[in-house]
């Protein structure tokens, strides 16, 4: 058997304004501040002599190797993002960027905020807009009754809460 693995699907390209910041930060730090410091250390390195035992220089250039590519993903990312800037037209409705709260058959709520997949990361109760549980809550109404496929087994909870919190917009 080869090492090829197929590619991942992306994600979806939707993003909230404070995940759009992040990304950009993110990107700025390591092209404006990271990467030119590494390259200073890995000129001072290879002005060392010989670059095959020097593992500041080793090191220094599988940095840069590791920067370079975060920063293509991070372009190429943010050049296709579509940034939701405000809430839906209809906020009786399930859609992205929405805070749910959900009541299982044991009687506890849950709460969930659908964001773009690059967001996940900003809150523990976030969920993306690519996971099955959002994509079974996307485009419901309160009082709807919507099964969720768990691993193990089905459950069924019931919409009681959609909000659409306006710090997600700024």
């Amino acid at each position: 058997m080869g090492r090829y693995r197929p590619p991942q699907p992306q994600g979806s390209k939707y993003i909230l304004p404070e995940g759009e910041r992040r990304l950009r930060a993110e990107l700025d730090a390591l092209w404006r501040v990271e990467r030119p410091q590494v390259t200073a250390s890995v000129s001072a390195a290879a002005a060392q002599g010989d670059r095959s035992e020097n593992a500041e220089y080793t090191y220094g250039k599988k940095r840069l190797r590791e920067i370079d590519s975060r920063v293509r993903f991070l372009r190429k990312r943010l050049d296709g993002m579509v940034v939701v800037a405000r809430p839906p037209a209809n906020p009786a409705r399930v859609h992205f960027g929405a805070r749910v709260t959900v009541v299982g058959n044991d009687g506890l709520e849950r709460r969930y905020h659908i964001v773009g997949p690059d967001e996940l990361d900003l809150g523990p109760e976030r969920v993306s807009m690519d996971a099955p549980l959002a994509r079974a809550l996307l485009g419901k109404s309160l009082d709807v009754e919507v099964s969720l496929e768990l691993p193990g087994g089905t459950e069924q909870v019931t919409l009681v809460l959609i909000e659409y919190p306006p710090e997600s917009y700024r």
